[in-house]
């Protein structure tokens, strides 16, 4: 035994080199933590999202809590997406890295089936009113549906499927389950519509950090005028 207590011999025969214990017992130079390891377990105390997770995941604002709850939902869509070799019936757009990719294979296949030209084509919306997903029995024959859309700037009414004025201290509504259908531009006709930007986050960007996914065509009464000048816009994520 030495004078720190410790059996040299032992030390030894466990694989241990008494080279890297100093008097303490332990070399402070080998259990240091990075940087990254610092920031992380900082981090994770304070529950926001470590900055060495950021750089890997879609935009979000979310807590670390709320954003668990995101990230487990995400992975139930994509390992369901593999397991059953067919897309699903409903499609989370939250749950999507870049959307927008999405969004354009759609396009894509729809005018590849009905020999459209790709550059005349573009993307038709239509909010229904059915608020539980799983009463839906069959995919649509072009396009799909999609959840996770949060209107801001306007409020929504559920029975008309159409903007109305905000309920007081109410901010975001979510949609309920609403169609994506690709369609020729020539004939899409708008009628009593307002054209929607719809941006990943409330710092209404993208998943590249500029501009708008895609815009969606709510339905209205009032004129677009107001809806632009209330602010209206959708995004796929919100803080909670």
């Amino acid at each position: 035994m030495g004078s720190s207590g410790i059996n040299a011999e032992y030390m030894g025969s466990s694989g241990i080199n008494a080279e890297y214990m100093g008097s303490s017992g332990i070399n402070a130079e080998y259990m240091g933590m990075s940087k990254e390891l610092d920031e992380l377990s900082n981090a994770l105390y304070d529950g926001t999202l470590p900055s060495i997770w950021i750089r890997y995941m879609p935009g979000t604002q979310k807590p670390l809590g709320a954003w668990m709850t995101h990230f487990t939902r995400r992975y139930k869509q994509y390992k369901q997406w593999i397991d059953d070799l067919k897309e699903p019936m409903v499609i989370w757009l939250s749950g999507f890295h870049i959307p927008d990719t999405f969004l354009a294979a759609l396009v894509q296949n729809t005018c590849r089936k009905m020999k459209w030209p790709l550059d005349k084509s573009t993307l038709y919306t239509e909010v229904t009113t059915i608020r539980d997903e799983s009463t839906i029995e069959k995919p649509l024959s072009d396009g799909c549906y999609i959840t996770g859309l949060y209107l801001e700037g306007a409020g929504w009414d559920y029975e008309k499927a159409q903007l109305c004025r905000q309920a007081p201290k109410k901010l975001v509504y979510e949609l309920p389950v609403t169609k994506i259908v690709p369609i020729e531009a020539s004939k899409l006709k708008l009628n009593k519509t307002f054209r929607t930007p719809v941006y990943m986050t409330q710092n209404r960007r993208n998943a590249m950090g500029v501009g708008l996914v895609f815009e969606a065509d709510l339905a209205t009464q009032g004129h677009p005028s107001h809806w632009i000048l209330q602010g209206c816009a959708l995004t796929l994520n919100i803080d909670t």
